[in-house]
């Protein structure tokens, strides 16, 4: 039974652009820069000092203060953003609906600061020292466990773990959850925190990470030549996925549907992209939206300001959609919020659906020098530009060669 149709009813963003999705899309068509040195903690002894930050978020909205300190930071904005989305799509959850609403919200690495606090005062002070609740305060799935026991849901509760493509892969899965009737809404998306000083010194060990350390707003600077390492971000997108005919019953505001789900493995390195898994899960998008190539107007990009890997998904996306390049515009919102993890594909989902709704590119900013190798592709640059976008895809790749894309588009009843 994969024959129901899915759409978006429902968003909600926390991001280092703002604490909602009202102010960080606001602030992604002006082309501002959520990047900036870091004030999380002391990072002069690192090389790279700065990366997105969420800034002036208040946990205890969403939170009470038992939960605020049982929980790691990543679980306070999933689980943020997915009482934004819910509320947002206005959806009524009663004994009757609960166990057709379902939870897939996932992160890349979970939480890395709750382990390192406890494992800090462990060696400090012994081991009596260690919180009891430091395993279900820090592992991955708890933001989908806590969201649901928080609001009463029932239905399909799980937490994806694919390095990068975290969020997209959890947004496509909970789609499928919906088309074969197994829940009539999914609560999908992708949550994290590694701005702390190991997660940031070990992607700087790495030599992963930008030090354009003088100019922080310009550090990230996707398909641009003088681009040096991406940026950490890191913040929370969710979204609310519903069966069309539940969502028209309930006279639910539709903001795209969701049409197309393709993934795929590179079985190339552990780190270092390769172009033909990118390349084919596009077209298994493409495959199961019943679309071709000339169909998208809008192409989020992974786009993360690395060296290799922007160049790798250029050489993809001029495979799969040929002479229609010159007519497609790409963008990385990256350029603004860094890189999130296991939660870029949620924000920049958000961010996707939101320019179908609103027919209007945000724009790939501190793009001054195209990188010759991704020349012949409008990245958008600097600008955000109103336009026509029938269909949107959205692209994420993650460590491990796993990879991942979703096409939304814009409903048509």
């Amino acid at each position: 039974m994969m024959n129901r149709r899915v759409v978006v009813t429902g968003l909600g963003m926390i991001s280092p652009l703002g604490n909602d999705l009202e102010t960080s899309w606001k602030a992604a068509l002006e082309g501002k820069s959520g990047i900036g040195r870091i004030t999380h903690f002391d990072p002069s002894d690192l090389g790279c000092q700065i990366a997105g930050e969420v800034k002036d978020f208040d946990a205890s909205k969403y939170l009470d203060v038992k939960e605020i300190r049982r929980f790691d930071r990543f679980v306070h904005f999933g689980v943020g953003a997915g009482l934004m989305a819910l509320e947002d799509s206005g959806l009524e959850i009663t004994e009757e609906n609960a166990p057709m609403i379902g939870v897939a919200i996932g992160a890349g690495i979970g939480g890395l600061q709750t382990i390192c606090a406890n494992d800090e005062a462990m060696v400090a002070r012994g081991p009596r020292r260690i919180s009891p609740f430091m395993i279900p305060g820090s592992i991955i799935n708890m933001t989908s466990g806590q969201l649901a026991i928080m609001k009463g849901l029932k239905g399909p509760n799980i937490a994806h773990v694919t390095a990068c493509s975290t969020g997209l892969h959890a947004i496509g899965e909970a789609m499928y959850i919906i088309a074969r009737g197994d829940a009539d809404v999914m609560v999908a998306g992708g949550s994290e925190a590694t701005v702390c000083k190991i997660g940031i010194g070990a992607f700087d060990a790495m030599h992963a990470l930008s030090r354009a350390n003088e100019e922080p707003e310009k550090a990230s600077r996707p398909f641009d030549k003088d681009r040096s390492g991406f940026v950490m971000g890191e913040g929370a997108g969710v979204l609310v996925l519903e069966e069309l005919e539940h969502a028209k019953a309930r006279g639910a505001k539709i903001y795209a549907e969701v049409v197309g789900y393709g993934l795929s493995g590179d079985a190339f390195h552990i780190t270092t992209p390769a172009s033909d898994g990118p390349v084919r899960c596009m077209r298994m998008a493409l495959r199961h939206a019943g679309m071709k190539p000339e169909d998208i107007d809008y192409l989020n990009a992974h786009g993360t300001s690395t060296a290799v890997g922007d160049v790798n998904e250029v050489k993809a996306i001029r495979e799969v959609f040929g002479d229609h390049c010159s007519k497609l515009v790409v963008n990385s919102t990256k350029s603004m919020t860094g890189h999130l993890l296991g939660g870029a594909g949620g924000i920049e989902s958000v961010f996707s659906v939101m320019a179908v709704k609103e027919q209007v590119s945000p724009p790939t900013i501190n793009l001054e020098n195209v990188d010759p190798e991704c020349e012949g592709i409008d990245f958008c640059a600097n600008k955000a530009r109103p336009m026509t976008i029938r269909a949107a895809m959205k692209n994420s790749f993650g460590f491990g060669g796993t990879n991942s894309t979703v096409i939304y588009k814009r409903y048509e009843a």
